[in-house]
């Protein structure tokens, strides 16, 4: 019964939600609505699962001095601070205007915008050189789909600077480096970029269905 129930609500939301989309009828509307709702609720409350989940983990790492456990202090330590300056309990130790609000101006706000939003920078701005390292390891691949690759990402590059444009003005405008560029960028990359998002669509409503249908399981702890 542990996870034939689960299963059960899954497949009676799942086909509700479902008729719902085929069905525009005022009270299934109004159904799918409030179900929506109870959805948006659970997601809200699977916070504290995570906060409990984060501090379980790390205590543990803490506690067992495993490889970068002072990562983990830090991190508690953060968190901590940050949810004291949210959650300022102003009835007991008095209002304050900075504090216990994520208004601009609270400290909060503060450490958001010059620490979690650097931070974040940060690590997004790693990305530009795993993408010229991933770069590198497909353009010297020795193949023709690999040299292929290759000419359309120069010309691209190229295309979309100055230098790509002033290379080639005095070229006809079809032989221009932004010319083929908009080229490239309309016709063969917008062609296999639908083919991606038609794939993944197609898999996400494979996917449903094999949740809807109790074929997939590993939501319920592992079990396929």
């Amino acid at each position: 019964m542990r996870r034939e129930v689960p299963i059960a609500i899954t497949f009676l939301v799942g086909m509700f939600m479902i008729v719902d989309f085929f069905v525009p009828h005022a009270y299934v509307s109004a159904s799918a609505e409030e179900l929506k709702q109870w959805g948006t609720i659970i997601i809200a409350a699977s916070i504290l699962l995570g906060i409990g989940n984060l501090l379980r983990v790390h205590s543990k790492k803490i506690a067992r001095k495993e490889e970068g456990w002072g990562y983990s202090i830090v991190l508690l330590a953060i968190m901590a601070v940050m949810l004291w300056f949210g959650l300022w309990p102003g009835e007991t130790l008095g209002p304050n205007e900075m504090v216990g609000t994520v208004e601009e101006g609270s400290y909060f706000n503060w450490m958001f915008l010059n620490m979690q939003v650097p931070l974040q920078a940060t690590m997004f701005s790693l990305l530009a050189f795993f993408i010229a390292s991933a770069a590198y390891r497909a353009f010297r691949l020795r193949s023709a789909e690999a040299s292929l690759l290759l000419i359309a990402a120069i010309i691209v590059m190229l295309g979309r600077v100055p230098l790509g444009q002033a290379l080639t003005q005095n070229l006809p405008e079809k032989a221009q480096l932004p010319w083929l560029t908009e080229v490239i960028m309309e016709y063969p990359n917008m062609a296999a970029f639908r083919g991606i998002l038609m794939g993944a669509a197609l898999g996400v409503m494979a996917m449903g269905l094999r949740i809807i249908l109790g074929i997939e399981r590993s939501y319920l702890g592992g079990e396929k």
